[in-house]
């Protein structure tokens, strides 16, 4: 299972660098069009999709990385079972507001889709499709606070911040 989770993770990096990627492009298409005299349109809602989805897909691996920023003033003048309490509470209203947001962001995606909703830009990209994006970087962030919560509570310390 570990192996399954960690792959996930991995592959939820990659998927945040390919967007970085695609943001990259899709600014200098657009400074290069420009430049030529012609325009495609809808680049800089396409650059903006890149952009979200780099954040979302960059969450779940942030935060198993022991990356994400944390208040450590309290915890550091805690004892040791004290510093597992907090940080076993912390988990589980993270994995909460996680849940939330992942509920709502699938909701909104699929809300999307069965209401046509499309971009107002002119590209008119039916919005599920980079809502998708938002929904699953949310649903793998919710499963990386399960995993670190799950892991804290056996015992396990935090990837980089114990």
């Amino acid at each position: 299972m570990r192996r399954f989770l960690d792959g996930m993770y991995s592959a939820a990096e990659f998927l945040a660098a390919v967007s970085l990627v695609g943001v990259l492009l899709t600014v200098l298409l657009s400074i290069f069009s420009r430049l030529l005299t012609f325009h495609i349109s809808g680049l800089d809602a396409y650059a903006g999709y890149f952009l979200a989805a780099v954040g979302f897909f960059a969450l779940a691996s942030t935060l198993r990385n022991g990356e994400h920023i944390r208040v450590t003033i309290l915890l550091n003048v805690l004892a040791k079972q004290g510093k597992r309490k907090l940080d076993i509470g912390a988990l589980f209203a993270g994995t909460l507001i996680a849940g939330t947001l992942a509920y709502f962001s699938a909701k909104l995606a699929f809300d999307s889709y069965m209401f046509n909703d499309i971009s107002t830009s002119n590209d008119a990209t039916p919005l599920w499709i980079p809502q998708l994006t938002m929904a699953a970087g949310n649903i793998l962030f919710l499963i990386a606070f399960l995993d670190t919560l799950v892991g804290r509570i056996r015992g396990e310390s935090m990837s980089s911040n114990s």
